[in-house]
């Protein structure tokens, strides 16, 4: 974990202040990592931040002042940790917004600083992962909740039976992703065939 009030290199006060700044109550900067200047010759650096509610990019203005750009750890789908010789690059942060699936690369980072980072970002992707496949396996649970046959309607029979056959394939497509174990596919299929 980055220490923020050790800054071992000039001038990265004002952008640790500027990130310290767009925090929100309660959050706190778990990691950070700063490019190298190396890297960084054709554009301004870039300093990253995993807090413990989201990943925040600051990328300092030409003018001055800094662009801030957030990426929420539940929008957070991969993050691949490329270490080199002197430096470590973090890519395919795949964010999920409104426009879509976006790949962000960040070069040249500090190897010590953004492995914690890495770790932080893991941590987080693992965490929202299973909050994903609880939610999908409440979501299968409710929908498999039993088959509403209307003696009254013609061919009801043949539509609960295509029913029962695609909530019987969605649970095993569940299996198949391991998003759920085989003794919750086995109960889940005994309840849609009992029913």
């Amino acid at each position: 974990m980055n220490d923020m009030s050790s800054i071992d290199e000039v001038g990265l006060e004002q952008p640790l202040a500027q990130l310290r700044s767009v925090l929100i109550a309660g959050e706190t900067v778990e990691a950070w990592a700063v490019q190298i200047r190396l890297y960084a010759l054709l554009h301004r650096r870039l300093l990253i931040a995993a807090t413990s509610g989201r990943l925040i990019v600051l990328g300092r203005k030409l003018l001055g002042g800094f662009d801030v750009t957030t990426i929420r750890w539940q929008d957070l789908e991969e993050v691949t940790l490329r270490v080199g010789l002197l430096s470590a690059d973090l890519a395919d942060l795949a964010s999920l917004g409104a426009s879509g699936a976006q790949q962000v690369e960040f070069r040249g980072l500090r190897r010590s600083q953004a492995q914690a980072v890495y770790r932080i970002c893991q941590s987080q992707d693992q965490a929202w992962r299973e909050k994903r496949r609880v939610r999908e396996l409440e979501e299968l649970r409710a929908r498999s909740g039993g088959i509403q046959v209307s003696p009254a309607s013609v061919g009801a029979g043949a539509a609960g039976e295509r029913d029962a056959v695609r909530r019987l394939q969605e649970a095993k497509q569940m299996l198949d992703e391991r998003l759920i174990t085989d003794a919750e596919y086995e109960a889940i299929k005994a309840k849609i065939i009992s029913s």
